[in-house]
């Protein structure tokens, strides 16, 4: 699965290192304001996306993949 992230924020969002953990494949890099980035999720499954303020560090984001419920 593709998922797509867009930084409206107005500041830059480091990915934190766990987001490729499970197998999602995408650039580490941080996310500068206005710009998209590309997640590659393992098949099956669906992104659980966390974001959080981690005050003068910035912002962070967190892409999860998650297999659906059967």
């Amino acid at each position: 699965m593709k998922f797509i992230y867009f930084n409206d924020t107005g500041r830059r969002v480091a990915v934190h290192p766990a987001t490729f953990s499970d197998g999602c494949i995408g650039s580490r890099e941080p996310i500068q304001p206005l710009e998209q980035r590309l997640f590659e999720l393992p098949d099956g499954t669906f992104p659980m996306v966390k974001m959080w303020d981690n005050g003068e560090i910035g912002l962070s984001i967190l892409i999860t993949p998650m297999k659906e419920a059967e």
